[in-house]
């Protein structure tokens, strides 16, 4: 388990570092907005507002 939780730290790190020494910036926010996106659908995949979430895409 816990090699499991150190390989996606480094991979977040990796990512951050790849920004940071290619300076691209631009890909912070589209990361975040697909990691919201992800987990709206995620939490609401069980409730009675999946129906409405669903129409929205």
């Amino acid at each position: 388990m816990a090699r499991k939780s150190h390989s996606r730290v480094s991979i977040l790190a990796e990512l951050w570092a790849f920004m940071k020494v290619r300076k691209k910036w631009w890909l912070g926010p589209i990361i975040l907005i697909l990691l919201l996106l992800g987990l709206l659908v995620v939490l609401t995949s069980g409730s009675a507002l999946a129906p409405f979430i669903y129409t929205l895409f």
